[in-house]
């Protein structure tokens, strides 16, 4: 049996930095994923703003970028278009589209330049508890072999599944009511008008969620819907394909990949430590309520439980009560302002398309000087005072 500190279920971006810090803290760490290759396949459209780049105190590296982003255009079922980009913002909306197979592969090497040992195309089969309360978790390799962990503490990365979570005693389960159901191809010969504008489309032609393209060079981009199951009369695949054939920009693309799958979006798990075990990015419910999107608040929950960890491990107190200090952070930076998005959600995707047509409209002839939730509501609220009743929700 092999023994280490910290154990790592997961080598997505929550994963590797979980491991990168816990290692560079001084635990003996152990990163471990099922896929053969770290970073596939993908499952987002691999958009991060500048903004969140800035908070994380990150660095990208060149080699991770698709395409600069340098605004956002949001279209109504009627095709109005708000457009925001330096001729109408003051702040612009900035960022980056990476290329995921890259992004997270360098995240991993950065966790075992600290000193994290890393497997790959190993699962995690199975676990439990010895008589001293550390988790033994059997996992099996791909030739088959079977290796026995014993670890101090199991930090679960598995991503929306969260089977690790199970096994440790917490309830991850999400209503399906607040479970998107999610599709994208990257494509390549679209007709984009600005090709380094991110594009979101809202209203009937994705029940629930919304329909987006993120641009990752000057005639490809990843085109993908998220759709609530429960608003939604066909598969998320089947609105996107119907998007893809009805839109100019898109009918003569053709796919060059193809990725499913589902997505939370109920905000943090209630529960997300126990003894010996912490969970962290979508396996947390780390994933932003309105957008999906989780890149940022994966890199933020693993880098603080990678500290958490090796602090516990160097105070010899696994329990409950010592990681605690991990929950406050996420409760107060992630969970609390997901709490509010979760109004935002609920108001945004009940809306008729009569509603976004009419709100559409009212952002394209609107002058921002900075974009936020703010400044839509006033500026809503100043073109259409009979808004007023239906954003009472969101304050």
């Amino acid at each position: 049996m092999k023994e280490v500190d910290v154990l790592v279920i997961g080598a997505g971006p929550a994963g590797s930095t979980a491991a990168k810090w816990a290692a560079k803290e001084g635990a003996k760490t152990l990163l471990v994923d099922k896929k053969s290759e770290i970073g596939t396949p993908k499952r987002c459209a691999e958009g991060i703003s500048d903004e969140n780049i800035a908070k994380l105190g990150v660095e990208i590296d060149p080699r991770c970028i698709a395409r600069r982003i340098e605004g956002a255009t949001v279209i109504s079922p009627d095709n109005t278009k708000a457009k925001f980009t330096h001729d109408n913002i003051d702040k612009n909306i900035t960022g980056v589209v990476l290329e995921r197979k890259v992004f997270d592969k360098l995240l991993a090497v950065d966790a075992i330049r600290e000193g994290t040992q890393t497997m790959i195309k190993t699962e995690a089969i199975l676990m439990s508890r010895d008589d001293d309360g550390c988790f033994i978790v059997e996992l099996r390799k791909f030739d088959s072999e079977k290796i026995l962990i014993k670890a101090k503490i199991v930090i679960g990365a598995d991503g929306p599944e969260a089977h690790v979570s199970h096994w440790a005693g917490i309830n991850t389960k999400v209503p399906q009511s607040e479970m998107e159901s999610g599709a994208q191809y990257e494509m390549t010969n679209l007709k984009m008008d600005n090709n380094r504008a991110i594009v979101f489309y809202f209203g009937s032609v994705a029940p629930g969620g919304y329909v987006w393209i993120f641009p990752k060079g000057y005639d490809t981009a990843n085109v993908g819907i998220d759709i609530n199951p429960t608003k939604a009369t066909k598969s998320a695949k089947e609105y996107l394909d119907d998007f893809i054939a009805n839109c100019d920009v898109t009918k003569d693309a053709q796919k060059v990949e193809i990725n499913v799958g589902g997505n939370p979006l109920c905000g943090v798990f209630d529960e997300i430590v126990a003894d010996n075990f912490m969970l962290v990015g979508d396996a947390a419910g780390c994933v932003n309520p309105v957008t999906g999107g989780g890149i940022d608040t994966a890199i933020e929950s693993g880098m603080v439980a990678g500290k958490t960890a090796a602090k516990a491990v160097k105070e010899n107190d696994y329990s409950k009560e010592n990681l605690q200090e991990y929950v406050k952070y996420i409760d107060e930076n992630i969970k609390k302002p997901f709490k509010k998005y979760i109004k935002i959600r609920d108001f945004l995707y009940d809306l008729s398309d009569e509603d976004l047509n009419e709100y559409v409209k009212i952002l394209s002839t609107f002058q921002f000087d900075t974009f936020s939730l703010k400044n839509l509501i006033k500026a809503f609220i100043k073109a259409s005072p009979r808004s007023l009743f239906k954003l009472r929700k969101l304050f």
